[in-house]
Formats: structure tokens, sequence, C-alpha cells
């Protein structure tokens, strides 16, 4: 296959000295592929293309930005009001951390159904887990800085989270605050490192992909590909099935900036910061609610470790637990289409963590049902929490060793081209021939 532009002789002279067009002709067309890949494989380049778009307009809103106590409010409003297209541009910025948050869970999810964790794939999923993490961290750092009363509030009690940590936790609230309280020097930080991460993220980005490119992409039937049938060319197959993702995609998206802009967002945050007016129910994001239960689940001390240092390290262990994964399923068997019993609790794990998100929307105190004193949110938190836990560290490694799973085909190309049945008449030809 000829190189891109090898008829430019610019481009020939370029790519001979810095092989950029060739590495892109290989990567972004050649790249062999699996035929098989479905619509839950569009949400890895969806993620590449929300961060794009997430950087570009956070460029546009640091020009316009003030990082002081006495004037972020009001340049926030200003970019509302007098900056040309700014309501635009915040709207999409705003509604993009959402929407970022919202592929990248799906895509983690479709990770965990079809075992894209398992080897040899264990440092890409790795990296993954360590793009969440670092996309949690600019989000909250985000959150901060319109100077809201959710964004002051919220500043204040995750950060004082930190504070349950033994002998280094109140020199660590300090750091984070450049002070005694969260003041000026505390938006300062947070505005910078807000800046700095998505840059981070970049980069552990490309890491991924050079991870993902190295042992190729996985597929819904969980097996490798064994020969050129098993396989098409990324390019133009894939690219224009991510070029419709992304169109319905833009069309839902569309609908919030337009319409719903602040549909995910909290009134409170619209009235400026006041440290002397706490808001009546503090909560995070939407995308931090099911960590957020978990966090407050936990409300007794197990022998010299009291509860709030318990809760932090059961939310930060919520995340943690992904990164040994690989390690916790055994099973030889890849995909939850031929692990029957595995795919049950797959659909488990998915209800509990909405169950979560509900739990952290909703007062500990409230009851779940009406009426119903006796069973509050914080019960369901706690049988959730539990159940979260259980199903990675004790659940999986039983299912490793004792689940039955179903016959795996012989080939990607099997079951694309009608399994069984297929493979029958592509046996019976020669014999009708002789």
């Amino acid at each position: 296959m000829s190189k891109i532009g090898s008829s430019n002789p610019v481009i020939k002279w370029i790519d001979h000295r810095l092989p950029v067009f060739t590495f892109m002709q290989h990567e972004l067309h050649e790249y062999p592929t699996p035929k098989n890949l479905n619509y839950f494989w569009n949400f890895g380049s969806l993620a590449g293309i929300i961060l794009v778009t997430m950087i570009v307009t956070g460029i546009v809103l640091s020009m316009h930005y003030t990082a002081h106590v006495d004037y972020a409010f009001d340049s926030v409003e200003r970019i509302m009001r007098d900056v040309n297209y700014g309501w635009l541009i915040r709207y999409v910025h705003m509604n993009g951390a959402s929407a970022f948050f919202v592929v990248v869970f799906i895509h983690i999810f479709r990770g965990l159904y079809y075992g894209s964790y398992k080897a040899p794939r264990e440092l890409l999923w790795m990296l993954g887990v360590v793009i969440l993490l670092l996309m949690m961290a600019t989000a909250f750092l985000g959150y901060v800085l319109p100077w809201g009363q959710m964004s002051f509030w919220g500043a204040t009690v995750i950060t004082n989270l930190f504070s349950a940590i033994p002998f280094v936790g109140e020199p660590i609230v300090t750091w984070l605050w450049g002070g005694f309280s969260v003041d000026n020097a505390t938006l300062n930080r947070f505005f910078s490192l807000h800046f700095l991460l998505p840059f981070v993220i970049v980069g552990v980005v490309v890491l991924h992909i050079v991870a993902l490119h190295t042992h190729g992409s996985n597929n819904p039937v969980g097996i490798s590909i064994k020969n050129n049938d098993d396989q098409i060319p990324f390019h133009p197959y894939y690219t224009i099935k991510d070029l419709f993702g992304l169109g319905v995609f833009l069309v839902v998206f569309s609908w919030f900036v337009f319409y719903a802009p602040n549909y995910l967002g909290h009134p409170d945050n619209y009235i400026q910061a006041d440290p002397l007016q706490t808001p009546p129910h503090i909560v995070p994001e939407w995308y931090f609610l099911p960590f957020y239960a978990i966090l407050r689940s936990i409300t007794f001390d197990i022998l010299f470790l009291e509860a709030k240092l318990l809760g932090v390290i059961a939310m930060f262990a919520s995340i943690a637990i992904l990164f040994i994964l690989p390690w916790l399923d055994r099973s030889p068997v890849r995909s939850a289409r031929f692990r029957p019993v595995y795919r049950q609790f797959f659909w488990i794990l998915v209800i509990d963590c909405v169950i979560l998100g509900i739990v952290g929307a909703n007062s500990p105190d409230d009851p779940v049902f009406s009426g119903a004193k006796w069973f509050q949110y914080i019960h369901l938190g706690m049988i959730s929490t539990a159940y979260y836990f259980f199903h990675f560290l004790i659940l999986l490694p039983l299912l490793s060793i004792f689940e039955k799973t179903n016959p795996l085909p012989t080939s990607i190309n099997e079951p694309v081209l009608g399994g069984g049945k297929a493979t029958a008449m592509a046996a019976a030809k020669p014999m009708e021939k002789a």
C-alpha cells in the first residue's frame, strides 16, 4: 500500500527525515482491527474528541477568567454575558465534563464486560485507570473555579478529608489550602493545576494508545486475531463507524448545551461563595456521587481506625481495586458472552453502581421508602458498598475457579459469518465438488 502523499515531493522529503506520515498511514489507515467490533468500541475515540474539545474551550475560558476570590464569580458572569459566545464556550466546557465521564464510564464497563483488562492488556487497563484518576482530579479542581456556594463548600469538605490521615493529614490540608482555610491561595493553586492536568492526561492517553496498538484491540468474542480473515484495516471501516457515533453523540450533547445546560449542575453554584453560610445539603457533581456514597457509608470505627479515615480509605480503594483487577479475575475466557454466571453478576454490579450514585445524591438520614424510617439511605449505602468490594475481592476470584464457561468459537470470523452453520456449509462445498 502506498504511503500517504507519496506523490507529493514535500511530504516525501519530510517523511524521509521524520516519518510522521508513514506512522499515520500505519496507525490510522492500515492498522489491522478485529472485524467484529461493535458500537461500544466507539467510546474510546469519543473520549479523545471530548478531551481535545475540553482543552480548547478551557484555554479560551482561561483568557477571560480571574483567579481571585473577589473577582472569580463576577468574571464567570462576565464570560456568560459580555464575551462573544462566552455562554456557548462555557456551556460546552461545563457539559463537556459530564459527557467526558459518561463516555469514559461506558468505556470502562465495556472493558469489564468483554474482559479487556486481561493479559496481555494489563498495562493498557492500568493506564486507563490512571486517566480516570486524573480526570477526577481535574474535574474537582474545575468545579471550584466558578466560586459559587457549592464550589467553596465542596472544596472545603473534600480537602478536609485528607485531615483524617494520621500524622501528615493536617499538613497536607494546609498545603492544599495554601493557608489555614479555603481562600485566595487555594483558588490560585486549583486554577493552575486545573490548567495543567489536561495536558498530563494527553500524555497518559498517548501511552494508552501505544499500549493499545502494541497488542491490538480486544473484541466482543474475546479471542485473538488468528488470520487475515479475522481483521480489516481501521480506515475506512472504523473511521466511518466512529464518525457515525460522533454524529449521534453531538445530537445528544447539543441538546444539553442549548436546551438544558444547567440540568446536571446545582443551582446553589449560581450564588456567590459565602464562608459564613453553609448550604443545607453539600453534594459533589453527579460523576462523584458513587464514590461520595462509599465515603459516607462507613460510620463505624475499627480498632484504632476512625470512621472518617476508613471512609477515605474505602473511597480511594474503590478505584485502586481496579488496578489489580487483571489478577483478581483469573478466568482464561475474556468475554462475558461465554461466561453466563459472570454476565449476570456484571449487570448486578452496574445496578449497584447506579444505586451508589442515588445514595450519594440523597441525605444519609432520609428514608429510602416513604414511611420506612428504619431503612435510610445510609443503610442502602452500606449494603451497596459491601457488594461493590465483594464483587471484586471475593466473587471474581471464585468465579475464576468454579464457573463453567461456554465453548469459544475457533476464530473471530466464525461467529461473524454465522457460527457453526457457516462452518458446516464451508466444509460441505468441497464434498459437493467431489
